[in-house]
This record gives structure tokens, C-alpha cells and sequence, in this order.
């Protein structure tokens, strides 16, 4: 049974809210009398009434009028009504597609399309199937304050925003992906809530904890296990009520030590209790290798984690950047890529120069290669960028070719953000729509977090996109236009052969299972070469303006990006050329 949100009996429903610090709690009932509700022992309040699905409701706490936190759907944004809204039976649960067939989109349902909404993007899916995506990745869609935002304010979890539709579209959704053949996944943040509409301190401050500090405030208390219990039903309901496919957890390095572990344990166990196929992968800055799958693995594992190092090894190659955390992948961009192909993380317990010395990350190399989501871009590295820049507005052709034939063809997972298959140029800056002191803190706070970037750049801080404004939001609206024009689907072909040579060349492998892993460097060219149980996969990269030479398998390879001249066990590479050998099927 949940303990969280409304609960289902057959003539009547109980109506529940955790808030032990609370004196007197009643339900409002719109068109209907206040409530009286119960306390228990453990702080939850609840009361039993006889009403309808639809029916729109809310708490009233010691004079304080609030949604319910649990709430699954909301008539009028994050402080109006909740409704009550009963689970859907899934009666056509699927099975996920096997992890290492995945191609992941990262996609945002508010500017993937111009209307912005769950049925929109239920639209578009036969793009993101003929570009050769396999799995979209579906950024935080839990109910946010105001008319857009990333995602990651969510403060009603359980409830989809009501911007983008109803539950009931989002499961349409689900069911159209199933049925164009493509996994589905969705974002969650449980390690904080948004800054706007979140009245949990008012009646539940055992939420919380003063004991630590995080970038968004007081942590959540994942040491008390009502807490944890909050969040383990939430992951539980996206897989259970809605079919999704897996869960990408965010920023769990920022879960306090004091129950962030017992959190992770509990939410894998409870979700492969539902769906033991699903894709559990985490973002963790830690670098922590610990919680991921490796062979006969424990059901306490997670699937994959994002590979930030690899992004950053590949970003400082492709653009020069060593500022801000790229300081750390600055003075070897390609020995932090071989580490990266060849043994998943590039730290492993190193100091980080950009931590003060700190050492950072665990062993990785004994991880199979899928347990690490890798990736040239993602919604952070360009939305945290002071204009949203995406690469393709800055980088030439070859060197764009370079960067996603290598997160394609290695045999980590391949992530892409949402238009990156057409090279589309639209940036994807911050976005929210806060009010009041609020929205001008946010506003203050990006003029701030950017001010030494014009130092070395022309303009000011008055020239970045205001956060606040709907044209900066308008401005990351996919181009449709422009994806189906003559550029666009050439380079939506390029993406789509290299999607069908990965089928081909890494999936079989991936399939028999990984062995051991060779790797070695000429200069700034990197060579890798991953043993399986079926064969043997190499892939040489040199991401660099000077020619290379490095060792090769014999024969022509199976790909090739730039100017690559093979033969005698010795290939030439020249600038920004990457070279993929293996058996083609």
C-alpha cells in the first residue's frame, strides 16, 4: 500500500498527508465542507470520504491552505487544486529492449515541439525512429511552478505538469513510443525540491535536515525512512502506473552521506521488484562506480551512470575550453579519452585540481563498457553555457563528425540531445518562469555566475538570454523546418548510418559479453580495442589538427570519419578522423 497520496477502496477513499508538525489538518473539498482528518502516531493525517475521480481537493494545515505533495495532477499549476486521479492498470506492461540496443535521445517535452505538450511529441516519435535512436530519454516532467522550466523545480513529484497534459496523455505517450518499437525513460530528482511552491518545511520539516547544506539548502532528510519511503514510491509509480522503461536518478552525489545509500538501495530494489529489466542510471559527480551492474551481479545494481568525464575529455579536445571543471582535462585531453574508452571513469580516486586537491571517483575498469551512458553534449553542458550554445554553432564539420562517431561506436551507451542527429545550431538556454524577488535572484544570479566569462569575451552580462523571458524559452524550440530541409537530412543520414553500423558492429558484442580491454596512444590519437566473448571491437580517434599514425587490425575498417589511410597493421590518421573495426554482421 502507499503511503502517500490518495488511497482507492472500493466505496470510499482515504485521503492522507504526512505532516507531523501540524496541529490541525482538514480536507478541503471543492463545492463540498472541510473535513476533519486523524492523526496517527507516525504524523500522517488521514480521513475517509466518499467521492468521485476528478474530484479536486486540498489540505488545510493549521490555517495554511496547500496541494497535496503526492498529489498525481493539478488543476491550476503547483498551488492550485489537486486531483484525484486513480492509477491506470497497466495491462500491457512490456518488457524493456535489452540495455546495450540502446541510442538514447535526451529530449525536453516543452521545446521538442512547438506545442509543447505529450501528445505533440507522441507525434514526432517516427523522427527520432528513423534517425536510429532506440530509447528517449524524457527530462524531468514532474509539476513545476510556471508555464516552462528544465524540469529540475519540480515540487508535486507524482503529478506530470500540467503544462505539458494530463496523466493520461503522458501514458499515451509511453504506449506510442512501445509501439514505434522505442524504449522510454524519464528523468527524476529526488535530491532537492524547486524553490517555488514547496510548503513541506511548513507542516513536515522532518523533510529536512539543517545538518547539511546543499546548493538548493537544507538536504533531505534521507536518513528517516519515511522520507525514503516518499521517493521510493514515486520511482516505483512512473514504472508501475505509467510503463515507463527505466529512470535516470539526478545529481545523487548530492544525497547526504546519512541515508543517501540506504535511499539508492532501496529505490533499485523496489523498482526491479516491478520492472527487473528497467534501466536504473544515475548521475553522480562522484564518480562513485560501486552501485553499477557488473557480471553476476547483485539485484542491488544500477544499469549505467552518466559519463561526465568522457564528455569532458571530448569537450576540451574539440573546443579548447580549460576553464571551470574542464581545468581537470586541460593538459591531456586524449589521455583522459583512453582512460575514459578503456576503463570508464578518467578519475579514480585521482586529486582533482578543480576540487582543491580532493581525490575523486572509485575504480571502474572492472565495469562492462554499458555501465557508462557517454556523451558530446547533454541539456547541462549546453543549457550551463552563458548563451546555450550547442556545439554545432561553433565547430566545423569534421570535427562535429568526429565527436559522434566516437560516442557512437564505442561500446558505452550513446546519449545525444534532443536535434544533435541534424546538427541543428538552436541553443538551449536556461529557462523558468519564477516571479517576483524570486525570478530576479534567478536573474541576478546568472549575471553573476557569468560575469568573468567577459572578461575574455566581447559584451556584458547584459547581452545573456534572460532566464525569465518566454522568446529565451521559444528560442530551444526544436526547428522542424529546418531539420527537414536539405542539411538537416543529410545529416540526419549520416546519424542514422552510423545508429545502423553500432547495430551491426557493437550490439552482438555487447550481447556475448565483454572480456578485456586493450589501449594505447600516438601523440594526441587514442587506439581501443574491447574483447568479447563474439570478437574483437577497436576504434582509433585522433581529435586533433596534426596527422598520427597508430597500430591498426589488418584491412579496411568498417567506418571511417575524415582521412584514414589502413594497411600493414599501421593506420594513418589525419586530423579529426576516427576509424571503427569489427565483425559486420
Amino acid at each position: 500500500m502507499n503511503r502517500f497520496g490518495p488511497d482507492f477502496q472500493k466505496t470510499f477513499t482515504t485521503f492522507r498527508l504526512w505532516a507531523p508538525n501540524a496541529r490541525d489538518v482538514r480536507l478541503l473539498l471543492r463545492e463540498a465542507d472541510p473535513v476533519a482528518m486523524t492523526r496517527d502516531d507516525e504524523g500522517f493525517y488521514a480521513a475517509d470520504v466518499e467521492v468521485d475521480p476528478g474530484q479536486r481537493y486540498r489540505f488545510e494545515v493549521d490555517g495554511l491552505v496547500v496541494p497535496d505533495p503526492a498529489s498525481r495532477a493539478q488543476d491550476g499549476d503547483v498551488d492550485g487544486w489537486s486531483v484525484l486521479t486513480p492509477p491506470a492498470p497497466i495491462s500491457h506492461a512490456r518488457t524493456p529492449r535489452p540495455w546495450h540496443e540502446a541510442v538514447i535521445a535526451e529530449v525536453h517535452v516543452g521545446t521538442a515541439t512547438p506545442e509543447g505538450t505529450f501528445a505533440a511529441l507522441a507525434k514526432r516519435l517516427p523522427h527520432f525512429v528513423d534517425a536510429g535512436y532506440t530509447v528517449i530519454e524524457l527530462m524531468p516532467v514532474a509539476e513545476f511552478p510556471g508555464r516552462w522550466n528544465w524540469g529540475y523545480d519540480g515540487v508535486l513529484l507524482f503529478a506530470p505538469d500540467e503544462a505539458y497534459g494530463t496523466p493520461d496523455d503522458l501514458r499515451r505517450l509511453v504506449e506510442a513510443a512501445h509501439d514505434a518499437g522505442l524504449g522510454i525513460m524519464l528523468d527524476v530528482v529526488y535530491n532537492h525540491f524547486g524553490p517555488s511552491g514547496n510548503y513541506l518545511h511548513h507542516y513536515a520539516a522532518d523533510f529536512f535536515t539543517d545538518k547539511v547544506q546543499t546548493p538548493w539548502g537544507a538536504a533531505i532528510d534521507l536518513s528517516n525512512p519515511i522520507v525514503r519511503r516518499f521517493f521510493v514510491e514515486n520511482a516505483v509509480m512512473w514504472l508501475r502506473d505509467y510503463d515507463f522503461d527505466g529512470l535516470r536518478f539526478d545529481a545523487v552525489h548530492a544525497f547526504p552521506e546519512d541515508g543517501g545509500d540506504t535511499l539508492l538501495g532501496e529505490i533499485v530494489e523496489a523498482c526491479r521488484a516491478v520492472k527487473n529489466g528497467a534501466y536504473l542510471v544515475l548521475e553522480n559527480d562522484d564518480n562513485a562506480a560501486s552501485w553499477m551492474i557488473r557480471d553476476g551481479q547483485e539485484p542491488r545494481a544500477y544499469t549505467a551512470q552518466w559519463n561526465d568525464d568522457i564528455h569532458h575529455a571530448l569537450h576540451v579536445a574539440a573546443t579548447g575550453q580549460r576553464s571551470g571543471y574542464y581545468e581537470d582535462y586541460a593538459d591531456d585531453p586524449a589521455g583522459s579519452l583512453l582512460r575514459c574508452l578503456s576503463e570508464g571513469f578518467a578519475y579514480q580516486g585521482e586529486p582533482s585540481g578543480h576540487r582543491g586537491g580532493t581525490p575523486r571517483g572509485e575504480v571502474s575498469a572492472d565495469l562492462p563498457p554499458e555501465a557508462f551512458v557517454a556523451f558530446a553534449q547533454n541539456h547541462d553542458q549546453i543549457g550551463n553555457r552563458p548563451f546555450g550554445d550547442r556545439l554545432a554553432a561553433s565547430l566545423d564539420q569534421d570535427r562535429q563528425a568526429a565527436l559522434e562517431a566516437v560516442v557512437m561506436l564505442s561500446p558505452q551507451i550513446p546519449m545525444f540531445f534532443m536535434g544533435e542527429e541534424a546538427g541543428v545550431t538552436t541553443p538551449f538556454p536556461f529557462f523558468c518562469d519564477f516571479s517576483g524577488d524570486l525570478g530576479e535572484a534567478v536573474r541576478q544570479g546568472r549575471q553573476r555566475e557569468f560575469s568573468g566569462f567577459f572578461e575574455d569575451h566581447e559584451g556584458s552580462v547584459d547581452d545573456l538570454p534572460d532566464p525569465l523571458a518566454e522568446e529565451t524559452f521559444r528560442s530551444a524550440k526544436l526547428p522542424w523546418e529546418e531539420m527537414a530541409a536539405e542539411a538537416g537530412r543529410a545529416r540526419i543520414e549520416r546519424f542514422r548510418s552510423l545508429a545502423a553500423l553500432r547495430q551491426r558492429l557493437v550490439w552482438p558484442l555487447l550481447h556475448s559479453g565483454h572480456t578485456s580491454t586493450d589501449a594505447e596512444r600516438s601523440g594526441s590519437a587514442v587506439v581501443v580495442t574491447w574483447a568479447f566473448h563474439g570478437g574483437r571491437l577497436t576504434l582509433a580517434a585522433n581529435l586533433s589538427g596534426e596527422q598520427a599514425e597508430v597500430t591498426a587490425p589488418e584491412g579496411a575498417p568498417a567506418h571511417a570519419t575524415g582521412s584514414v589511410e589502413a594497411g600493414d597493421g599501421r593506420v594513418s590518421l589525419g586530423p579529426w578522423a576516427v576509424a571503427a573495426w569489427g565483425p559486420v554482421r
